[in-house]
């Protein structure tokens, strides 16, 4: 072998133009092919009737979040002394509340505070858990033992002796009550996406693009993030159903809520106190908090059924890999005799 050439007569594949480090090109090609893989599964995942039922149930919240306050069809704290404890009818479909209150009008206006402190408390612990989690596998043994030393202390930590804590210290509001959950869920998240890379960094491709002169942002950004973000989408999803737990636990014992503020933990906790006059009051507040719950699990389920993890684009499928495969195939051949 002389003047470089590696056996074969073929001449070294330089770092830039192998897997460490594509092209342009390269870099088009798998972005094409990743949204195709997205495409491709979540259009099997909606082929199941349970997604199509959650998809239709967490629109419907949705649309209450952003426009319930303003289409309840009632003042959600208008007090009418004159219709305590009234059933369902034409005027209150979902009847009224121990203070003569329209039902239907306080579960609208309360899906906002609700959902949106539940986002609050995932997105703390999406933001700050996910990168985390894929960090540790790259930043060195001292880095990964340091964290993973924090997260099992948060894990030690009751939320509701946390959240009382907070809002103590912040001031009874529902914001601040969900910053200690968000902080609580980080080690879910943390913990989840350092699994879930650590799978995928002892697969040849990335070993190679290491081996190539990938730098490790490189590395996590185009071989390694994109196959963990399945495990994300299902992990957040299943958190975004604990968080409403944890929003209605909270208001349920009158934390972080200030009355006559309607939500749905809040409306569960009052009709409780009032069970001998008005028995079916709870299960409508109940009802949804569950619904929305279960809504949110089995979309997750579903699209961890079809996607599984690191499944949204197969290494073979990688354009990248496919083309480091041919050239070290071809390259590392036997000198002839």
């Amino acid at each position: 072998m002389s003047g470089g050439y590696l056996p074969g007569g073929r001449p070294p594949v330089p770092p830039d133009a192998a897997v460490g480090a594509p092209d342009g090109k390269s870099r088009h090609r798998i972005g094409r092919a990743n949204r195709r893989g997205i495409r491709a599964h979540g259009g099997s995942v909606f082929r199941l009737p349970s997604a199509r039922i959650a998809v239709v149930i967490l629109a419907a919240i949705a649309f209450l979040t952003i426009f319930g306050s303003a289409l309840a069809p009632q003042n959600p704290l208008q007090i009418n002394a004159s219709a305590l404890f009234q059933g369902p009818s034409a005027q209150h479909l979902l009847g009224t509340d121990y203070l003569g209150r329209d039902v239907l009008s306080r579960l609208m206006a309360g899906t906002r505070l609700s959902v949106l402190t539940a986002l609050e408390a995932v997105g703390i612990g999406l933001v700050i858990g996910a990168p985390l989690g894929v960090a540790t596998v790259f930043l060195g043994r001292a880095f990964d033992f340091i964290v993973n030393r924090v997260s099992d202390a948060l894990m030690t930590l009751p939320y509701v002796f946390f959240a009382v804590a907070v809002t103590a210290a912040l001031g009874n509001s529902l914001v601040h009550a969900m910053i200690p959950v968000g902080i609580l869920l980080i080690p879910y998240f943390f913990r989840i996406t350092r699994a879930a890379t650590l799978e995928f960094t002892s697969a040849q491709y990335v070993e190679a693009a290491e081996l190539l002169g990938g730098s490790k942002l490189h590395v996590i950004r185009v071989h390694v993030l994109r196959k963990v973000l399945p495990t994300i989408v299902v992990t957040t999803a299943s958190m975004t159903g604990a968080a409403l737990l944890a929003v209605s636990f909270l208001t349920f014992l009158g934390i972080g809520v200030q009355p006559p503020a309607p939500s749905w933990g809040g409306m569960l906790s009052s009709d409780l106190d009032y069970l001998n006059l008005s028995p079916w009051a709870p299960f409508i507040p109940g009802a949804l908090i569950a619904i929305t719950v279960g809504a949110l699990n089995a979309l997750a389920d579903a699209y961890r059924d079809k996607t599984g993890p690191g499944t949204l684009l197969l290494p073979e499928a990688d354009p990248v890999i496919k083309t480091h495969s041919t050239l070290e195939a071809a390259d590392v051949r036997q000198p002839a005799a």
